[in-house]
């Protein structure tokens, strides 16, 4: 069985609750499980597959010369490993959990990123190393990864239709959404370890509006703001027309999903590629009929 030392946050406790571990729980006054909570930090004992005694983590091989960061990738196959790691400053204090029963000095305690499964699991804590960690290993791919993972990539901001409107049938309805850095590009971030850097860019490429009466519409853009000299004229980029009302709809009005790709290029480490995210926004749009006065 291994004891693990992981510092306590809501992402990583949620990570490490996914990771493919089996606890061993036992009674214990300070928490039960084999749990031994500090005020910042647990020691967790568990048994990793595959792995006996030492420090195996599956992150591979940490011995090497280097600077206070840089990678190594364990597990061979699509579930492999990629961990970052970056030196603690400040170092945690003498006694701390971090130190794995060392003393200040005696290695070093650094910040472990662990990606697993393709980058879809990332478990992060703090671990002691006696050396530092290779370098040669970082992989461009998983810090443009990282890169996308500290924007605020968000769902379509509609400014129309407007859910307080009424629209109607037969009427040219035009959509269109307000544009931000977080709602429709372009939004640039970077990731940095092992001496390398990259640089991610992402904006939107196209906007699938699901009407809620069974068309779809894909506006390339983020549409045109209608004026009111355009009278009864369609959009010249992004709308659509209702043939009939939304009195039969739930609530009486129709569901409409407009759904952004994120279109993500990022380069960086001697390499470049491309990323896409899929984010969405909903709003309910009542459709009537037109009212003839005589």
């Amino acid at each position: 069985m291994l004891t693990r030392r992981i510092a306590v946050s809501a992402l990583s406790a949620l990570a490490a609750l996914a990771a493919p571990v089996n606890g061993y729980a036992a009674d214990d006054p300070q928490g039960g499980g084999g749990t031994h909570c500090g005020r910042f930090t647990c020691e967790v004992e568990v048994d990793v597959p595959g792995q006996a005694g030492g420090q195996g983590d599956g992150s591979g091989s940490t011995g090497g010369s280097g600077g206070g960061s840089g990678s190594a990738a364990g597990d061979e196959g699509e579930h492999a490993n990629v961990c970052i790691y970056k030196l603690a400053d400040p170092q945690p204090p003498a006694g701390s959990l971090d130190w794995e029963g060392h003393e200040p000095g005696d290695g070093a305690v650094y910040e472990q990123d662990c990606t697993r499964d393709g980058g879809n699991l990332t478990i992060a804590r703090m671990v002691w190393l006696a050396e530092p960690p290779p370098q040669e290993a970082v992989d461009p791919a998983v810090l443009a990864q990282r890169a996308v993972d500290a924007m605020t990539l968000l769902g379509p901001d509609i400014a129309s239709p407007r859910g307080a409107g009424r629209y109607t049938v037969g009427v040219p309805m035009w959509m269109w959404v307000n544009q931000s850095a977080t709602t429709f590009g372009p939004n640039t971030a970077s990731a940095s370890a092992g001496g390398i850097t990259v640089t991610a860019t992402a904006k939107v490429s196209k906007i699938v509006w699901q009407m809620g009466d069974g068309v779809s519409v894909t506006c390339n853009g983020p549409g045109t703001p209608y004026q009111a000299s355009e009278g009864m004229a369609q959009s010249p980029t992004c709308g659509h027309v209702y043939s009939k009302t939304s009195a039969g709809a739930r609530s009486g009005k129709y569901p409409v999903t407009a759904t952004s790709t994120w279109t993500i290029d990022w380069q960086g480490g001697g390499a470049a590629g491309q990323l896409t995210e899929v984010r969405q926004t909903n709003v309910q749009v009542a459709i009537g009929e037109l009212q003839v006065v005589r």
